[in-house]
């Protein structure tokens, strides 16, 4: 089947939008028409990001929405949202705000109202808790910091490759807004989860993620028990934060894949 739907592909943090382009291109076979835009500040390669890291310093949640409604915008019509980590959090937002007909949020930073914090994922983000000042600031993850919060469930050998061809530095407001988002009626990372009239999302999460445990998708999922639209979650229980970029991403673009033929789009 062939379909012209608009793919728009989120990143994270730390992790570069070219890493995306495996998707894509995969996306782009079965029909789809894939973006991979950046987030504000974002160079065009991993070396320039590295090279350029407070071109990204200072940018919050709201700032990477905005970001990408303005891309959506200029679409031709509306498109599927797939995003990682922070971009899953981008993903929920936008499509709560009826601006894509379907969302995809893979190992999502939680949204306001999500309580769990595990320990690993207090330890995965110390690199920029440490320093208050980080909140201005963008933070590089060391490989071995890398290895702990993306590539735990890897071998050494094969997390150490990612980091060198996909890691790039990342601003550290949005962890610091989603730290505090619980205290804060007005928080960046507040979703309508109450919209039952928004397209059908689905979570993912990686039983060994310690960036975002699964415990957390779980509590994310329980955030739209009020909303009548289509809300589903599956685990990779292997997997960890690194799923969308390790050896074995071609298993998770194919679920994603089928659930949304399932929801004929």
């Amino acid at each position: 089947m062939t379909n012209t739907a608009p793919v728009v592909f989120i990143h994270g943090l730390w992790l570069h939008a070219s890493s995306w382009q495996p998707w894509a291109d995969r996306f782009a076979r079965e029909g789809y028409q894939p973006l991979t835009p950046g987030w504000p500040g974002d160079s065009a390669t991993v070396a320039e990001s590295r090279e350029n890291p407070e071109s990204v310093a200072g940018y919050g949640v709201d700032d990477v929405v905005d970001h990408y409604a303005a891309i959506i915008a200029g679409l031709p019509s509306s498109p599927i949202l797939i995003g990682h980590s922070f971009g899953g959090m981008i993903a929920q937002k936008l499509l709560a705000q009826d601006l894509a007909v379907a969302a995809v949020a893979i190992d999502a930073a939680q949204i306001k109202g999500v309580l769990p914090l595990p320990l690993s994922a207090l330890r995965s983000t110390l690199p920029v808790f440490k320093n208050p000042a980080n909140k201005h600031k963008a933070v590089t993850l060391t490989a071995e910091q890398f290895r702990y919060a993306f590539g735990n469930a890897l071998s050494e050998a094969e997390s150490a490759a990612l980091y060198q061809r996909w890691a790039i530095p990342a601003p550290g407001r949005p962890l610091f807004e989603a730290a505090a988002a619980n205290f804060n009626p007005h928080a960046s990372t507040k979703v309508d989860t109450r919209n039952s009239s928004r397209g059908p999302l689905l979570l993912i999460s990686g039983g060994k993620d310690h960036t975002v445990p699964e415990s957390v998708v779980r509590a994310t999922l329980a955030q739209y028990r009020h909303s009548e639209a289509v809300t589903d979650i599956i685990d990779f229980p292997d997997r960890g934060h690194s799923l969308i970029i390790d050896d074995r991403w071609p298993e998770v673009a194919a679920t994603v894949l089928d659930w949304l033929r399932r929801q004929s789009l």
